[in-house]
């Protein structure tokens, strides 16, 4: 009985060792992203909130830069 355990603990190491390692997938650049362009011409509204409308126009939209944060520890 024992040696069953210890030939299923190693056999479980070493499949975890071998097992193939995912890819890191890459960051999302604003290509990815489909938003729906403004024509010129068209009349834009602006509302603020949550708002469900008709015309989707994107003016503007957040910053989608992939730079790291980094902050500075407090002095104490």
């Amino acid at each position: 009985m024992w040696v069953q355990i210890a030939i299923m603990v190693v056999s479980a190491i070493v499949s975890v060792a071998l097992a193939p390692k995912p890819p890191k997938p890459k960051p999302a650049s604003f290509t990815d992203f489909d938003f729906p362009a403004a024509d010129e011409g068209t009349p834009q509204a602006v509302a603020f909130g949550d708002v469900w409308s008709t015309g989707w126009t994107v003016l503007g939209v957040g910053n989608y830069r992939t730079s790291p944060i980094r902050t500075k520890g407090g002095k104490k």
